[in-house]
């Protein structure tokens, strides 16, 4: 039974929502606190065991790969000022030589496009696909579980979360059949329903295991919502063949696409740092004083 070794990361976006600051700098290196949030997402697919880190990336994107390499001048400037903690966290951030492959998106064509650019690096194994934007802290990774029920049921298995109904606009939205302690059997997926037409309020929230035959059908999935390949109708197609199961969100998700949420992170992460915590905190009240 093949374990999950490999994770693909899908960072081509443009993060129009982030403009101006993403004219210059990748979305995906917008810092939580004092860490880039895809830095978040990697430390994530590291824990759980995945050694293998595939990047999808698109043109601007070039410092994604210079934050996970070697910066030999940085490293010899820290040393020199025996930074020693500095210089460790550096390194033991840093992916092993080999781990980390990177490939182009060349076309905006979504995410099934993006994942199904990866398809020669990931060759006949099962591959997890994590999406940067969704900060998920857990004291046990919800992908952990997730793999688990991969091993059982040896089919595509994905994270969801209750939301709003009145969002389900915003996301791919499973229709649920029967469900165990451990997961939950999806019959059907809708990309982005209308809040009346929804056959449920659990949205698929960024995280995959898939088999490797989706890429065949992503090969010939034709374009759906948006103009763009979604990833959900090649699930969706790939349900008669393969088993298709669902796994709901523990621990605290925060969705750091939007402005909101991701100063919401910032500031939750913030206020539990030892080292600034408690000044976070007084500053947030000396804010809210002054406001009122």
């Amino acid at each position: 039974m093949t374990t999950v070794r490999t994770a693909v990361f899908p960072v081509a976006g443009l993060g129009t929502r982030f403009l101006p600051a993403t004219k210059s700098i990748p979305k995906e290196l917008l810092p939580i606190v004092d860490r880039p949030l895809i830095q978040y997402a990697v430390d994530e697919a590291r824990a759980v065991g995945i050694e293998n880190l595939i990047f999808v990336t698109g043109r601007g994107k070039g410092a994604i790969e210079d934050h996970f390499d070697i910066s030999y001048e940085l490293e010899t400037t820290l040393a020199e000022r025996n930074k020693t903690s500095e210089l460790e966290e550096l390194r033991r951030l840093r992916p092993g030589p080999g781990q980390v492959a990177y490939v182009r998106q060349m076309q905006p064509l979504g995410l099934g496009h993006a994942v199904w650019c990866a398809r020669h690096l990931i060759g006949n194994e099962p591959f997890a696909v994590l999406l940067a934007d969704e900060l998920i802290l857990a004291d046990t990774p919800p992908l952990a579980d997730m793999i688990a029920i991969h091993a059982e049921t040896q089919g595509n298995v994905v994270l969801v979360d209750e939301v709003p109904m009145e969002s389900t606009n915003n996301y791919g939205i499973i229709r649920p059949g029967v469900e165990t302690n451990a997961s939950i059997e999806i019959t059907s997926v809708v990309e982005k329903p209308d809040p009346a037409d929804a056959p449920s309020n659990l949205a698929i929230i960024g995280r995959y295991i898939l088999e490797p035959t989706i890429m065949d059908i992503l090969g010939t999935t034709a374009q759906g919502t948006g103009g763009e390949i979604q990833l959900t109708d090649a699930l969706l197609a790939s349900i008669s063949d393969t088993p298709f199961h669902a796994v709901r969100m523990t621990g605290e998700r925060y969705d750091c696409g939007s402005k909101l949420g991701f100063i919401e992170a910032t500031l939750h992460l913030a206020l539990r740092r030892e080292d600034l915590g408690e000044d976070v905190q007084l500053m947030i009240d000396g804010l809210a004083q002054r406001e009122n």
